[in-house]
C-alpha cells in the first residue's frame, strides 16, 4: 500500500474527530471541559475506557510478548477486574459523596492542602510519562510504516500528531473526548478482528485450532508456578488488583470520566462493564499475539518484541488490512494521549493552581489560563516523545508498568493510610516520605539479587512502594491526635 493513500486514510480519520469535537464542544465552558458538566452517558464513557485503558501499549506491545511469555499478561488482568471492584465499591462512592471535580481534593481534606498538591504531583508525573510512552510507542510505528518512506523527520510526525490531539481536545475537553474516545475505541477493536481473522485465514486454522497449535507450542501458558519468579501467578495477580486501584481509581485521568456520568450507580456500572470488556480483549489480543508467533516463521519474518505486529502486517497482509491497522493503531493511539493532556491540564489548574477557587479571576481568565496550561502539556508531550526516541526501549508495555511501580506507589499509599487509619501525619512529612518511598525501593530493586537470593522482584514493587508510603505516614503521625478529619468519618 503507498504511504501516501496510507496518510491519507489518517488525515481523514481526524477529520472525523475534529467533527465529533466540533459538535460536542459548542457551548462549552470550564465545567464542560474538567468533568463534562456531569451529563456523560455510562454507556459511552465504559466503552470508551476500553480504548484509553488499552491504548497502543496493548496493541503493539502485548500481541508481541506472547512468543517469549505466553498468556502470563493474562495474570495481571484477571488481577485487574477484582481491583475494579474496588475502584466502584470503594473509591467512587467517595468521590461521589464529597462532589469532587480533582479526586485529590480528597488528600486536602484528609491530611492538608501540602499532601493535597503532593499528591496531584505525583499524579502529574505518573501521567505525564505514561502517557508519553504510549504516544511515543505508536507515534514510532507510523514513522516506520508511513512516514519514513515520505521522508518526514521523527521529530515533526510527534509534532503535528500531538497538534492534531490539542486540536480536538482544546475546548471541550471530557465532554469531546467521551465521545471521541468512543469512536476510537470502536475503530480499534474493528481492526483487532480484522488482524485476528486474517491470520486464521493466512494460516488455515480455526480458531480452536490455532489455541490447540498455540497450547502445543506452549505460548498459550497462563499460569506463573514458581514462586520466586516474576510470573508467578498469585504475584501477577496481586500486583493486578492494586495496579488497577492505583492506575484507575487514584488516576484522575480515568477517574474524571467516571465522575463525569450523573449517578454513582451509572458510575459503578460503568466499572464493571469496562472490566469484563477488558478483559475478553486482551485475551483476544493475546490470541492474536499467538496466530503472529506462529505466522512469523512461515515467512522467515525475525522481528520480536514491539515489532512483530506491525512487521507482519506491512510486509505480509493486504493492502486493505494495512488501512484498517493504520486507523486501528491512530485509534489506539489518540485516547491514552487526549485524556492524558485533558486531565493533566485539569488537576494542574485545580490542585496546584486552585482555578475554581480563584475569585480574583473571572470565567473568561479562568478559561485563557486553562489553556495556557493545556499548550504547555504539549509541549512537554512533544518534549519528551523526543526522549523516548532516543531510548526507544525494545518492550514499551514493561518499562511503563516499571514506572508506574515507582510513581504511583505514593499516590497508592497516601489513599490506603487516609482511608484505613484516622491518624494524622505532620503534613510537612507527607511530601518527604512521598519521594523517600520510591528512592527506597529503586535500592531494593537494584540490590535484589543480593539480598533475596533466587526471588525476582516485579510488579510488586509498587505495593512495597505504597506499603513504605504507609509506614512512613504513620511514623509521622506517632504523637499526634487520632480524631478523623470530618471526611474520613462521612
Amino acid at each position: 500500500m503507498s504511504p501516501i493513500a496510507l496518510l491519507g486514510f489518517v488525515l481523514g480519520y481526524f477529520l472525523l474527530l475534529l467533527l465529533v469535537a466540533w459538535r460536542t464542544s459548542r457551548h462549552a465552558d470550564n465545567a464542560s471541559f474538567f468533568i463534562g458538566n456531569r451529563r456523560s452517558h455510562w454507556g459511552l464513557v465504559a466503552f470508551g475506557m476500553v480504548g484509553t485503558s488499552l491504548s497502543g501499549v496493548t496493541f503493539i506491545s502485548v500481541p508481541g510478548t506472547v512468543a517469549g511469555s505466553g498468556f502470563g499478561y493474562l495474570q495481571i488482568v484477571l488481577g485487574h477486574v477484582l481491583g475494579y471492584l474496588i475502584v466502584a465499591f470503594v473509591l467512587l462512592p467517595l468521590y461521589y459523596r464529597l462532589g469532587l471535580t480533582s479526586i485529590y481534593r480528597y488528600l486536602d481534606d484528609r491530611f492538608g492542602s501540602t499532601s493535597h498538591r503532593t499528591g496531584a504531583g505525583f499524579f502529574i508525573v505518573s501521567r505525564t510519562l505514561g502517557a508519553t510512552a504510549r504516544l511515543y510507542l505508536v507515534v514510532r510505528v507510523l514513522q516506520d510504516m508511513v512516514l519514513d518512506r515520505l521522508g518526514v523527520p521523527f521529530w515533526l510526525s510527534a509534532a503535528v500528531i500531538i497538534l492534531m490531539i490539542v486540536l480536538y481536545t482544546y475546548e471541550g475537553g471530557v465532554r469531546t473526548i467521551v465521545w471521541t474516545d468512543t469512536l476510537q475505541t470502536a475503530g480499534m477493536l474493528g481492526g483487532l478482528l480484522v488482524c485476528v481473522g486474517c491470520l486464521l485465514w493466512l494460516t488455515s486454522q480455526s480458531p480452536a485450532g490455532a489455541l490447540d497449535a498455540m497450547q502445543a507450542q506452549g505460548t498459550a501458558r497462563v499460569f506463573g508456578t514458581d514462586p520466586l519468579a516474576r510470573d508467578f501467578w498469585l504475584k501477577q495477580v496481586l500486583a493486578g488488583i492494586f495496579i488497577a486501584v492505583a492506575m484507575t481509581g487514584l488516576d484522575q485521568e480515568m477517574m474524571q470520566k467516571n465522575i463525569s456520568v450523573t449517578t454513582l450507580r451509572d458510575a459503578q456500572k460503568n466499572v464493571i462493564v469496562m472490566s469484563l470488556v477488558l478483559l475478553a480483549v486482551v485475551a483476544l489480543f493475546l490470541y492474536l499475539g499467538g496466530l503472529l508467533a506462529m505466522f512469523a516463521p512461515t515467512v522467515g519474518l525475525q522481528a520480536g518484541g514491539d515489532r512483530l505486529f506491525p512487521a507482519v502486517v506491512l510486509g505480509h497482509l493486504p493492502g486493505w488490512v494495512q488501512i484498517l491497522f493504520i486507523i486501528a493503531l491512530v485509534s489506539a493511539l489518540f485516547p491514552s494521549a487526549d485524556g492524558a493532556l485533558t486531565a493533566l491540564t485539569s488537576s494542574t489548574c485545580i490542585d496546584l493552581l486552585g482555578l475554581p477557587r480563584r475569585a480574583d479571576l473571572d470565567e473568561a481568565a479562568r478559561t485563557r489560563m486553562r489553556k495556557r496550561v493545556h499548550l504547555g502539556f504539549a509541549l512537554l508531550f512533544l518534549l519528551l516523545v523526543l526522549g523516548f526516541r532516543a531510548v526507544d526501549d525494545p518492550s514499551m508495555v514493561v518499562l511503563i508498568l516499571r514506572l508506574a511501580g515507582y510513581t504511583y506507589g505514593p499516590l497508592l499509599g497516601l489513599f490506603a493510610f487516609g482511608l484505613l487509619s484516622a491518624r494524622r501525619p505532620r503534613e510537612g512529612w507527607v511530601p518527604v516520605v512521598a519521594l523517600a518511598a520510591p528512592a527506597l525501593c529503586a535500592v531494593i530493586d537494584a540490590q535484589q539479587s543480593r539480598w533475596f537470593g533466587g526471588y525476582q522482584i516485579g510488579l510488586e514493587l509498587l505495593l512495597a512502594n505504597a506499603a513504605i508510603t504507609s509506614a512512613g505516614l504513620w511514623l509521622a503521625s506517632l504523637g499526634r491526635a487520632h480524631a478523623p478529619s470530618a471526611v474520613a468519618t462521612r
